[in-house]
């Protein structure tokens, strides 16, 4: 039987033929064609590269960053093709349409990718119902939370989210830094942003759950100094879990792409050095005292372990499955363990860090 990987090299001219959100559609639905065993929890990762974040044992570092299953369609599909987590999302308390099509670009040439899509997602409810059904699976999947555009009160939203998906979320991420609806990451300011994870605490609490999932935040990397420095000491002071560094960029700086020009968030390999140094601050100013998740422009194992020894604990990949296909996880996941024996390293956790 031909494997995911060659089969995807195959379909890869047929797939990049389409529009990108017609490419990503066709992708969600072989996807749920995978085989999915007894459950979704993986056996053969290497144990080395199991490593603890916020409480929870990741199989291995790598994960699938939110925007690429929004409705928690695939979550068991993703951790069955050797990911160590996944992250639906995001998703809002009311369906929405996003914004006006065409709003995904692939900037083949820089291996990159442009998204305006503005939270388009089918609402809490068509998630829940999903999220539920899978529940017993295990694994870890972890719930981006938004605020849906029109919303009168986008911390109610939030915190809405946080009651409705703590029983079922392996983490909570508070989605504040996509530049795609209006006013977002203005809630990345400081007042705000610590009155939106209060709201978020307290809603978690009164989910009243056994357990209570620990709260992600998940950050621009178009920060200034002391946006940092404030974003790090909220972190602190609420004891989140981990920060998520970076979401997409609104700098456009040495695109050769026809699509260069195109409004929305950055991703992919134009990405990755800033969201490199992101990493280098974060862990800066929070003393490494909060694990940090690097997202952005990681393609290779290498590119990850750069990461991870920059800080990240754990990595995200989302725009280089575009390019390389949805069994890249595995790939990288491979890769790290073979850096680390190369290197010396006996673990994970060993390496966070320690450029």
């Amino acid at each position: 039987m031909l494997n995911p990987f060659k089969l995807f090299n195959l379909a890869r001219p047929a797939i990049f033929a389409l529009d990108s959100e017609t490419g990503h559609k066709l992708a969600i639905k072989a996807l749920k064609a995978v085989p999915i065993g007894p459950s979704a929890r993986r056996q053969d990762n290497p144990s080395k590269l199991a490593i603890h974040v916020a409480g929870l044992e990741f199989p291995n570092p790598v994960g699938v960053a939110a925007g690429f299953d929004k409705d928690a369609e695939v979550p068991d599909s993703l951790l069955a093709l050797g990911f160590g987590f996944t992250e639906v999302g995001s998703i809002t308390p009311r369906p929405q349409e996003g914004n006006p099509k065409p709003r995904l670009f692939r900037l083949t040439e820089d291996q990159g990718v442009i998204n305006r899509m503005g939270f388009n997602n089918a609402g809490a409810e068509a998630a829940l119902s999903r999220l539920e059904a899978r529940k017993a699976r295990g694994g870890l999947v972890g719930i981006n939370i938004g605020a849906n555009k029109e919303s009168e009160d986008r911390i109610a939203d939030y915190a809405k989210m946080a009651r409705m998906m703590t029983p079922y979320a392996s983490y909570l991420a508070v989605n504040v830094s996509s530049p795609n609806t209006p006013g977002l990451r203005a809630l990345q300011d400081e007042g705000a942003l610590s009155a939106l994870i209060d709201g978020v605490i307290a809603a978690r609490a009164e989910a009243a759950n056994e357990t209570l999932p620990p709260i992600f935040l998940k950050v621009a990397p178009d920060l200034q100094p002391q946006d940092i420095d404030a974003i790090a000491r909220i972190a602190l002071d609420k004891k989140l879990g981990a920060l998520i560094v970076s979401n997409t960029t609104i700098s456009r700086e040495g695109l050769t792409s026809r699509h260069a020009g195109e409004m929305g968030g950055l991703s992919g390999q134009p990405l990755r050095e800033l969201a490199l140094q992101r990493v280098r601050d974060f862990r800066t100013a929070t003393g490494g005292q909060i694990p940090l998740i690097g997202v952005g422009g990681i393609a290779t194992a290498e590119h990850a372990w750069e990461r991870i020894c920059a800080g990240a604990s754990l990595v995200q990949l989302y725009s280089a499955m575009v390019y390389q296909g949805p069994t890249l996880g595995q790939h990288i996941a491979k890769g790290l363990a073979r850096i680390m024996q190369a290197k010396g390293f006996t673990s994970i956790a060993e390496a966070v860090g320690s450029e």
